[in-house]
């Protein structure tokens, strides 16, 4: 077959990047055209993202893809949750709001006086948080009706650019997943979740299978770039879902872990599981490609490390994470743990200080040196891995012989080893670029140059360098599990 070159955005909270997905009927490979920032603006006390910014910088990312040739389609994935308000006019009311802003704190429990919350999670299948769209367009009811009045639709992030480029006012159904707005059993807005919360249901936009076709780039766009007309897909809008497809697992029932600044640990499945254990243990079912489930946990990922790291460097100590890495080697193994999801680990600032003082609280050897320190929070990690895992077993009533890790988080091969030994299977690690992977895959599924969710995986294996990891020190990692236990919050 002839190449199919597709471009790739993905946005994460704190950077995008476009990248070219190039395709030879064998094997996919990537390419970085533009790179960028995406840096929140705080105005008159509230945290908006700077979509005008984010959208040129998309316009850039078009310019650069012309010297990769004719591009076929594009794609786009974001974070979840947020929202821009568009008018009859196709006018953008205002900046979407960011989920870190606090304008949601108290929206949770104001919704539980108007929707039962076991009959919520029973209809949604979402793990409650204040950040959900949900809760955001209940703020907007009970304070800012005057606005909600103006909107004609609300338009999820990575659909709002795809509005942007193609006029097309639609929702990708992974993205929907994402609003505790969806019911997950039917895979449609929930009438009785939106009657409830006394939401307009008019401004619900229609919700579009992942790995279809949106539209095309509008005149206006090709004519100010300079560009021909290329198709805009609906790839996993949310970037987790994205991720999914780029595990290159074989077998149908396996654990992911999509390892990042978060980590989101979990199984996938042909259809959600919503019952009493699953509501006790917090677990979310988002919606993906083909209407396959998601079931997974939101566990702190790398955010330990990285603003340990940013601390060293205020003190004056700028150590790469491959130094950390051989630092936590050499310190005493299984010593101290912390729980990473606990609330003191969530805000920047001297995260070291607080595992010190975690560890003093909970009676256990204080970790003094750096290495210590890191180690500590990798094998943390690595516990806390084990634990969502035996939950989703509790759930599910499987095994799994493997945990197939994917993002950023598969360049620590302190990391990957430790997560082994915890959890006591096979590590199979990489791709570290998974979520663009996935974009990619879908463009090119949605196009027909890929058959299936099969095949993809497949493809981006042979395409990947995949490393394993085989577990360790079975009975030392057994009963420092027990310890770990003891010291969650």
């Amino acid at each position: 077959m002839m190449e199919k070159k597709v471009l790739a955005f993905d946005f994460g909270a704190s950077g995008g990047r476009a990248m070219c997905g190039t395709f030879d009927g064998e094997k996919i490979t990537i390419e970085e055209l533009h790179r960028f920032s995406n840096d929140p603006v705080i105005l008159n006390g509230t945290m908006y993202w700077d979509v005008l910014r984010l959208f040129f910088e998309i316009k850039q990312g078009l310019i650069k893809a012309k010297k990769c040739g004719k591009i076929e389609s594009i794609g786009i994935d974001t974070w979840g949750v947020d929202f821009g308000l568009v008018d009859a006019e196709g006018r953008l009311l205002e900046n979407p709001v960011h989920y870190r802003d606090s304008r949601t704190e108290g929206m949770l429990e104001e919704s539980f006086k108007m929707i039962d919350k076991q009959k919520f999670y029973e209809i949604t299948g979402n793990q409650f948080m204040e950040i959900n769209t949900a809760f955001q367009l209940l703020y907007l009811l009970k304070n800012r009706k005057d606005l909600l009045d103006r909107a004609d639709k609300m338009i999820l992030m990575p659909d709002l650019f795809n509005y942007f480029l193609t006029g097309q006012k639609m929702a990708e159904y992974s993205i929907a997943s994402t609003t505790q707005l969806l019911d997950a059993k039917k895979g449609e807005w929930s009438d009785e979740v939106i009657d409830a919360l006394k939401l307009p249901k008019n401004i619900f936009p229609e919700i579009v299978p992942t790995g279809t076709k949106i539209g095309e780039l509008t005149d206006e766009i090709c004519n100010e770039l300079g560009l021909d007309k290329i198709d805009v897909m609906a790839v996993a809008g949310h970037d987790t879902q994205s991720a999914l497809v780029a595990v290159p697992a074989a077998e149908d029932d396996f654990i992911f872990l999509s390892c990042g600044t978060w980590s989101l640990l979990g199984t996938e499945l042909p259809a959600p599981i919503i019952n009493e254990k699953s509501e006790h243990y917090n677990i979310t079912n988002e919606g993906g490609y083909g209407r396959k489930t998601s079931f997974l946990k939101n566990i702190i990922g790398l955010w330990c490390i990285q603003e340990s790291r940013r601390q060293w460097i205020r003190e004056g100590q700028e150590y790469g994470f491959g130094e950390l890495e051989i630092m936590a080697k050499e310190a005493e193994p299984l010593k101290s743990f912390i729980d990473p999801d606990a609330p003191e680990f969530t805000p920047a600032g001297d995260i070291p200080n607080r595992i010190r003082e975690f560890c003093k609280r909970t009676g256990q050897p204080v970790p003094e040196t750096v290495g210590e320190v890191v180690r500590c929070i990798n094998q943390s990690l690595a516990m806390k891995y084990r634990h969502a895992m035996e939950e989703i077993k509790d759930c599910t009533g499987r095994d799994y012989g493997t945990v197939y890790m994917v993002g950023g988080g598969t360049q620590s091969a302190l990391l990957c080893q430790f997560t082994a030994n915890a959890c006591g299977c096979r590590v199979s690690a990489g791709p570290v670029e998974a979520t663009v992977l996935g974009n990619v895959a879908l463009q090119l599924m949605a196009s027909g140059d890929i058959k299936s969710l099969g095949e993809a995986r497949e493809i981006i294996k042979r395409s990947q360098d995949i490393k394993i990891y085989e577990p360790q020190d079975a009975e030392a990692w057994d009963e420092a599990y027990e310890r770990f236990k003891k010291i969650l919050v």
